[in-house]
């Protein structure tokens, strides 16, 4: 028997925040999986046999087709007669809080290419969606949750973080948007060299293979990456050794919050994974 969850809820609830902190947990991951595909998915996944994930999780949501989601409880029926566990989380939010995250984020409901209002979008979301919170094993509201508050609850939910110390998330962010209000150590990108200027890599991001050849290629960013490394093997350990905190957030902030402080972000948290750090995560605000 191996562990299959389900991810569902509402846009705007940190769904993404949850399965990338499941990912990062060990879990084999599939984001927006057509949920008829679902019991295929599994099978195909069995069929790896010594290479199988033991763990799987993957999102099904209002970007599946409507009428496929009313099959849920027949398809995970069908999962479970091939040897998984599965189990259903629906993440929700109240009204006001996504109206609030949609406007700061400026980010598109999926809904809204049919042509409604923000506010007519979530009501539509929450009447196609409601027979799967009805079915789910867990209902998590994170109205009142900054993404840290969540990403330690769903490590908490799976019973995976008692034992592992303080987890870390490097976040990445635009300056010209503000500072994130709970970053433990905030680092300036801003004098490094730019790959925004250079009009090939301008539309890529700093998780970009290009993006990261053209910073890796400057000495200065080299030299940054070294002192920030050696500031956060020192001084992680001992905040870490000095508190009773479940999480520290090391965040990176550069002009338009897409090359270099994305590139940091996830060059750190891999500088931090390969330090012996269990739980390690990224979060790029701009992006995700």
């Amino acid at each position: 028997m191996f562990t299959l969850v389900i991810v569902s809820g509402m846009s705007g609830s940190g769904k993404s925040v949850a399965l990338h902190t499941l990912e990062d947990l060990g879990f084999y991951c599939v984001d927006n999986l057509p949920a008829e595909l679902l019991p295929q998915f599994v099978q195909n996944v069995i069929r790896a046999e010594d290479d199988m994930p033991t763990k799987l999780a993957v999102s099904i949501d209002v970007r599946n087709r409507h009428s496929d989601l009313a099959n849920i409880p027949e398809w995970l029926s069908a999962v479970g007669a091939l040897g998984a566990d599965p189990r259903l989380v629906f993440f929700e939010s109240g009204d006001a809080v996504l109206l609030k995250r949609y406007a700061d984020t400026r980010r598109r409901h999926p809904l809204s290419q049919f042509g409604l209002a923000l506010a007519d979008a979530i009501s539509l979301e929450r009447q196609v969606l409601k027979p799967l919170r009805q079915i789910a094993d867990t209902v998590i509201d994170t109205s009142e949750f900054n993404i840290h508050q969540l990403r330690r609850h769903v490590i908490t939910e799976f019973g995976l973080g008692s034992d592992a110390g303080m987890s870390l998330l490097f976040e990445s962010f635009a300056y010209r948007r503000g500072v994130p209000a709970d970053a433990d150590f905030v680092f300036d990108a801003r004098g490094l060299p730019n790959p925004h200027w250079n009009p090939a890599l301008r539309p890529l991001s700093g998780r970009d293979g290009g993006v990261r050849e053209y910073l890796e290629a400057q000495e200065d960013v080299n030299l940054y990456v070294s002192q920030i490394s050696q500031f956060l093997d020192t001084w992680l350990p001992r905040l870490q050794a000095d508190s009773t905190r479940s999480y520290a957030t090391v965040a990176f902030g550069c002009t338009g919050g897409r090359h270099r402080s994305v590139y940091l972000a996830e060059r750190m948290a891999e500088h931090a994974r390969l330090r012996g750090w269990n739980e390690v995560a990224v979060h790029h605000r701009e992006l995700d």
